[in-house]
């Protein structure tokens, strides 16, 4: 019987905190991350870059150039927040493909979390863009009557990030649970590379919308 992806495992407790099975793989995940980074910027070189400096400078061009495209404006302030959303959307959407490792983005948990930090990160920018009042001000717009819409759609938008994000993961998790239960080991061979594309996608999709937000917040983008 599967787990539910409404209910977390619990690994361990730190005093009466419950640590979850998708807390412990972030943090494995984020730890491999720090690893990887911290060696493609060693010892970087201006002239004849190694092959694995070449292609984070590539990477890190073409997510600032992405950033600046969707948000219509300068993308550098927010690409440290962006860039690194879609890096460890990437490789925890990838995650699920490796024997005995669930995905953290296959547990709502995980996804609200993430919707929760576009949310207040889109607040913040927006603030720090237009000022205090002047943006609080844009939440009564067109009309006063509209402010509990107004405020009640960037809810929504939060909410609907977090399910889309966990329901296509782990959807895509539990079809391959299925048929490799069914099927045996060698079958689900391309089902898994499609989760691998699938993976990837969600991850830009995401921070694509998590790009509009913001935008909208500090006002390169008209709110839809």
């Amino acid at each position: 019987m599967m787990d539910s992806p409404l209910t977390a495992p619990v690994v361990f407790t730190a005093g009466p905190v419950p640590v979850t099975l998708p807390v412990v793989t972030s943090w494995a995940l984020m730890a491999a991350m720090t690893a990887v980074a911290a060696l493609a910027t060693w010892r970087l070189r201006v002239e004849r870059p190694g092959r694995l400096q070449t292609v984070v400078e590539l990477l890190v061009q073409t997510l600032l150039h992405q950033i600046g495209e969707t948000m219509q404006g300068n993308a550098t302030p927010f690409l440290p927040l962006l860039g690194t959303l879609f890096l460890y959307l990437a490789v925890a959407n990838l995650s699920g493909l490796l024997p005995g490792v669930k995905a953290p983005t296959a547990f709502i948990e995980t996804a609200a979390a993430l919707a929760l930090i576009v949310l207040l990160a889109s607040q913040a920018f927006g603030i720090r863009a237009r000022g205090l009042g002047p943006y609080l001000k844009g939440f009564a717009k067109p009309s006063p009557l509209l402010l509990p819409l107004n405020l009640l759609s960037e809810l929504t938008r939060a909410f609907s990030l977090s399910v889309r994000l966990f329901g296509n993961v782990m959807s895509g998790e539990f079809v391959i649970g299925i048929v490799l239960t069914l099927a045996g080991l060698f079958v689900p061979v391309p089902l898994m590379a499609l989760e691998a594309l699938l993976g990837l996608v969600q991850a830009y999709i995401f921070t694509v919308l998590a790009t509009v937000f913001i935008g909208g917040a500090v006002g390169t983008i008209e709110k839809g």
